[in-house]
């Protein structure tokens, strides 16, 4: 099967693989029917993160289900489905919680690599939901966005408690930063901040539900922020990149009493334990639980409610993957999805 390979920092190919087998009987096999290219794919890629071996890529997924392990009863060869970048077994105490991104039997999916024509997927019936009905080309699309950056996004915007009579100031512009825009617009917050100096990013910010754009940085946007919330700052931030000026910049425009977010991969970000004690605000995030708000997502999209696929601006087929890579890593694309 075609599988899209990083070999080295920039270094992306199409190899050829064996077809995945049935390794646990709480396994599946899908039939991958669409693919993209995360942001934090580009960590490695940049040479951010380690690339010691040649190693398969991607975690977002949707496809048919292809074959199931003895164990699998939910799940049936033949369904259309959508799995998280996580998988769990769902049933576990932190599951339950609502934390399934943290299963204590968790495997991340970009261990396995999905960017390919079939995937194994471990504890299927905990992973994987099913979509009834036939999706149009719209919404496989969206589909695709929910398997992680809408599923983050959104897990963002209710980490940071967006809501009625709430601001909400979104700290980057990546496709997790937009989609948590439309989260916080589904979930009824009043005013909503992009931070982007991007013109493209910031119509698509602006069509998912932004009330504001701010293009000013730092101790400047912070300040800018506090100018459009009467000096107090948002009550909920989402920080989606990862950097220490974005986790500075997003405490920072938040108010105390507030709440933040964070979704961006953390990379060199270091707290101040005074500054944060005196910044009075509470922190929630790390790698979302997709998995939580999977039936939810599916139901907005396939009944039409929402559109995050728009997310997408550059398709290619699977075997131009290194072109894909890099558009992102050039920001000449937001987000791009691998066709097989």
């Amino acid at each position: 099967m075609r599988a899209v390979v990083m070999h080295a920092p920039g270094d992306v190919r199409v190899d050829t693989l064996d077809k995945p087998t049935i390794v646990e009987p709480t396994d599946a096999i899908i039939r991958v029917t669409a693919a993209c290219i995360c942001g934090s794919d580009l960590w490695p890629f940049r040479g951010i993160e380690e690339v010691n071996q040649p190693t398969p890529m991607g975690h977002e997924y949707i496809g048919v289900v292809d074959e199931v392990g003895d164990e699998v009863g939910d799940i049936e060869v033949g369904d259309f489905v959508v799995g998280s970048f996580v998988a769990s077994d769902n049933t576990c105490e932190i599951c339950q919680a609502g934390f399934q991104s943290r299963c204590i039997h968790q495997v991340m999916m970009g261990s396995i690599g999905t960017q390919a024509d079939y995937a194994r997927i471990p504890l299927a019936d905990g992973t994987l939901v099913k979509v009834f009905g036939e999706p149009t080309p719209e919404q496989t699309r969206s589909l695709l966005a929910a398997s992680d950056v809408l599923g983050t996004g959104w897990f963002a915007a209710v980490a940071a408690e967006a809501g009625p009579g709430k601001s909400v100031a979104v700290v980057g512009d990546g496709a997790v930063g937009l989609l948590a825009i439309l989260a916080a617009k589904q979930l009824g917050a009043d005013r909503i901040i992009a931070m982007s100096r991007h013109a493209d990013r910031q119509a698509l910010a602006k069509k998912f539900g932004a009330t504001d754009i701010v293009e000013e940085r730092g101790k400047v946007g912070v300040a800018k922020i506090k100018e459009l919330t009467g000096g107090y700052g948002a009550h909920s931030t989402v920080e989606a990149v990862g950097t220490q000026e974005s986790m500075l910049q997003a405490i920072g425009a938040t108010r105390p009493g507030g709440h933040v977010g964070y979704v961006g991969v953390s990379h060199g970000v270091e707290l101040d334990g005074l500054d944060l004690f005196f910044a009075t605000v509470s922190l929630l995030g790390g790698p979302a639980p997709v998995r939580r708000f999977l039936p939810e997502l599916v139901d907005l999209i396939m009944t039409d409610q929402i559109d995050p696929g728009i997310v997408f601006d550059l398709e290619v087929p699977i075997e131009d993957a290194a072109e894909g890579y890099k558009a992102m890593d050039e920001r000449r694309a937001t987000k791009v999805l691998l066709t097989l």
